[in-house]
């Protein structure tokens, strides 16, 4: 039996412990936050889609660097290029984890993947495996021929349909779909004859955007435990439902490859990998890092290019100049590829362009604090989730010139980089396939304007407003544009 004198002094040492904590939390110098902060809320109250514009009007009134509290979740958002700079060199490890969201735990394969998985030596090892193997400049180099077929059987549909009217994303999509698919796996999914009558070919496009779908959507269990122990919305049970045909679709992938043994795509190559060091590449490793792949390197790449082609429509006088410059460099006898890129300076221009006016990921994926830090002389506590708005940072009148105008020109006087230019992010978790998507948007970009005349729909300027709710953010409004076969086209294809 605890007697009451015991009792007493438990109950001190209770109240010394819980006062100790509050003075300790009453020391920190958190960044500022909204004045309203609801009881359990937090301030959830204040968040209205598309997420970074409610974002950077609040750090119009907070500042560069603010606070806001979600449920049991401390978030700090960073909307300035010092205060990136700061995050991503002084504390670029101590940021380097990633929050444990549900999410991560079924598309992330329970936080295994390149892009949620903790850091440590596990994550190390698969952004070797990205970086040296699977994004090098060799592996790059020998898939150029498959992304060059590619943009060739979307200009050669395009061609067919004479002078027409067309929605450019699914186009897009398409053959960003089949590009990352035939350099993982060797197949086509899309613009395949008799695929309508292959469920395989059916139904995996429709599950991977049901992933889009899920895994661009923020879940408040993530922030309100309570809500993830009774099911809110079904979201962990869709999500695991999901999965498990995505996975089963990626297991066939890898037993295909394993029975056939001796080809020249990713999968071959990893279980090459997977035989002199399988604790290293399981096939849980395998599938997570194809998912990672088709999720990053179809939809953002996609996205950018339609926003880019709007906004030349939108200015016609910037397309033609890019034209010119591609007939100059190019000439009318061929149909450019990535060697002739890096000769191509405005081309490139119009795309960082486009990248800084329109990033496909406006707000980059969050980092967790995995110890206390300093940012901007501010205290972040261990556990704190870190974002940055990229997209406030492209559009900063003191780092842009004119910054919500739409000129290519401002990259002539220099090289534009991080933190002022985030398309991949900064630091060690920035994207390994950036290269890869710098490659694609380039040559796609590049052949559309070259082999076609492209004209608005109406009289009207295209419509520049963005989708709302999302990891990546398209138009929400789809684009058509009229479009006319070059003759330089019509004469290389009947070659």
């Amino acid at each position: 039996m605890i007697s009451s004198m015991e009792k007493s002094w438990i109950y001190i040492l209770l109240l010394f412990i819980i006062a100790l904590k509050y003075l300790t939390k009453q020391k920190r110098k958190l960044p500022p936050s909204p004045i309203l902060t609801l009881p359990l809320v937090g301030h959830l109250h204040l968040l209205k889609f598309p997420l970074h514009r409610t974002y950077h009007n609040l750090s119009l009134k907070l500042g560069p660097i603010f606070s806001l509290r979600f449920g049991n979740r401390l978030m700090v958002v960073v909307s300035s290029p010092a205060t990136v700079e700061e995050c991503f060199t002084k504390n670029d490890i101590v940021l380097a984890n990633r929050p444990r969201f549900v999410s991560g735990k079924y598309i992330g394969y329970n936080f295994t993947s390149v892009t949620v998985a903790p850091y440590g030596d596990h994550w190390r090892n698969l952004r070797r495996l990205t970086t040296a193997e699977i994004f090098s400049t060799v592996r790059l180099n020998a898939f150029q021929s498959i992304r060059a077929d590619e943009v060739g059987h979307m200009l050669k549909s395009l061609a067919c349909q004479g002078s027409s009217i067309v929605e450019i994303r699914p186009l897009l999509s398409a053959l960003m779909l089949n590009n990352i698919m035939r350099m993982v796996a060797g197949k086509r999914y899309f613009g395949v004859e008799g695929a309508e009558d292959d469920e395989e070919a059916r139904e995996f496009p429709e599950v991977l955007m049901e992933v889009f779908k899920h895994g661009g959507v923020a879940n408040p269990g993530d922030f309100f435990p309570l809500l993830r122990w009774i099911g809110y919305m079904d979201f962990e049970k869709n999500l695991s439902r999901i999965m498990t045909k995505l996975d089963a679709f990626l297991q066939r992938l890898i037993e295909e490859h394993r029975s056939n043994n001796g080809g020249d795509t990713m999968i071959d190559h990893m279980l090459s990998l997977q035989e002199s060091e399988p604790q290293n590449y399981t096939h849980s490793v395998i599938k997570s890092t194809i998912l990672v792949m088709m999720l990053a390197g179809t939809d953002t790449s996609a996205t950018t290019i339609e926003w880019a082609m709007s906004a030349l429509l939108n200015h016609p006088d910037k397309m033609e100049k890019a034209r010119k410059e591609i007939d100059r460099v190019i000439g009318t006898d061929r149909i450019l590829n990535e060697s002739d890129l890096p000769k191509l300076p405005y081309l490139q221009n119009i795309i960082n362009e486009t990248f800084r006016l329109f990033p496909a990921t406006p707000m980059l994926v969050p980092h967790e604090a995995a110890a206390d830090c300093k940012i901007a002389g501010y205290d972040i506590p261990r556990g704190t989730i870190v974002q940055v708005n990229a997209w406030a940072i492209h559009r900063d009148p003191h780092v842009w010139d004119d910054p919500e105008s739409f000129k290519p020109e401002r990259f002539e006087a220099a090289e534009p980089r991080a933190p002022q230019l985030l398309p991949f992010g900064m630091g060690r978790r920035s994207c390994p396939g950036n290269v890869l998507a710098q490659r694609i948007v380039g040559l796609t970009l590049g052949c559309l304007v070259q082999c076609f005349y492209w004209e608005r729909v109406g009289e009207g300027l295209v419509d520049m407003i963005e989708g709302k709710v999302g990891v990546s953010i398209p138009k929400q409004v789809p684009l058509e544009a009229k479009f006319r076969a070059r003759p330089l086209l019509e004469r290389i294809l009947a070659l």
